[in-house]
């Protein structure tokens, strides 16, 4: 048995098919993972995402320490609740997590980590925190619930406190607001928009029952990957991870190169590895014909081989889908191999769907 989220027997109850993700006994689905994908794109629905890591960074020299761990710059982040998605990164450019960061005020920042890899970030965090003087808390007293969907924002605010939903409603994207121990930030992992509402796990059944009054569904972590796949959202540990740079990775837009001065762990291997130019690139299938496209399946290109990182059938646009290292310079067709046959696959530049409709 894993761990449980505080919203655990709220998934039993409701016929959630319970599996191990990362250690946690988490739902991959309430009946049909396609009609929750759907349900998603065309409406709304609720995800459990406690078992994700909240983490509090706090201290007077926590910009200069988030400067130097984080491939992004949190000196962008000037107003309290601007957020901002980087990666952080080993010495050797590899990606040790991506994550979002927020601005909460003088000496006060909040990071939300992914669940595999918790542990190694803590320590990572917390190792280097000694010199800048940091406290790094991890907030185990919370539990998130993601609510996404077109329709999910306003279904969202009869969920919350009248006064702090107004507060809500003005929210831009990648930007939060508080109440108390109330965090509402409209981010999400769906290409969707919507809100992640972090609040006190003894108070997490209640939010979800007052979703639920509002219309809002339950929906399993098997629809949030297809969902994110179709988005063009990296996974950690299939897209990227300490093997792989940011950019191998399509994730070059999220290293702030300036001011020069700044020099985060893992800057001098990306700068060597955009001065000799990067091999590898991460790209999207769209296969030709029948078939399904999975993780690891091998990619054949005029320019050499290549592997899914990522691959399943997207339900929006009814044909397999993938996300692909291959040789740089790959374009147009290639051939990934299937059971023992090579079928015929499109070259595209992600994401693959965009609010609802298909942009490749």
């Amino acid at each position: 048995m894993g761990h449980k989220t505080a919203l655990y027997d709220q998934h039993v109850a409701a016929g959630a098919k319970i599996v191990d993700f990362a250690g946690w006994d988490m739902p991959l689905h309430y009946g049909s993972q396609v009609q929750e994908h759907h349900q998603i794109r065309q409406a709304m629905g609720m995800f459990d995402v406690s078992h994700m890591a909240v983490v509090d960074l706090v201290g007077e020299r926590v910009r200069d320490y988030l400067g130097s761990l984080l491939a992004n710059n949190v000196a962008k982040l000037t107003e309290p609740g601007r957020a901002l998605y980087t990666c952080m990164l080993n010495e050797h450019g590899g990606v040790i997590d991506d994550l979002i960061v927020y601005y909460q005020g003088p000496g006060r920042f909040r990071m939300v980590v992914n669940a595999g890899t918790r542990d190694k970030d803590l320590a990572w965090l917390s190792d280097h925190a000694i010199d800048f003087g940091i406290e790094v808390r991890e907030r185990v007293d919370l539990a998130m619930v993601a609510v996404q969907g077109p329709q999910a924002r306003q279904a969202a605010h009869a969920a919350l406190d009248a006064e702090f939903a107004e507060r809500v409603k003005l929210l831009s994207r990648f930007s939060a607001a508080w109440n108390g121990e109330w965090f509402v930030a409209r981010t999400g992992y769906t290409g969707e928009d919507g809100y992640e509402i972090v609040v006190p796990s003894a108070q997490v059944v209640d939010l979800w029952k007052a979703l639920a009054r509002s219309g809002v569904v339950p929906v399993g972590l098997g629809a949030r990957d297809t969902l994110r796949l179709e988005a063009g959202m990296n996974l950690y540990g299939a897209d990227m991870d300490e093997e792989t740079t940011p950019l191998e990775s399509n994730l070059g837009w999220t290293v702030a190169w300036e001011p020069v001065e700044r020099r985060f762990v893992g800057r001098d291997a990306l700068e060597a590895q955009k001065t000799s130019g990067v091999e590898r690139r991460l790209v999207g299938l769209v296969l030709e014909g029948k078939g399904v496209l999975r993780d690891h399946q091998r990619v054949y290109a005029e320019k050499g081989e290549g592997e899914i990182t990522s691959g399943s059938f997207s339900p929006t646009l009814g044909r397999a889908i993938a996300l692909a290292r291959v040789p740089v310079g790959t374009d147009g067709m290639a051939e990934v191999e299937v059971r023992g046959r090579r079928l015929a696959a499109r070259v595209v530049k992600p994401p693959f769907v965009r609010n609802g409709e298909a942009c490749v």
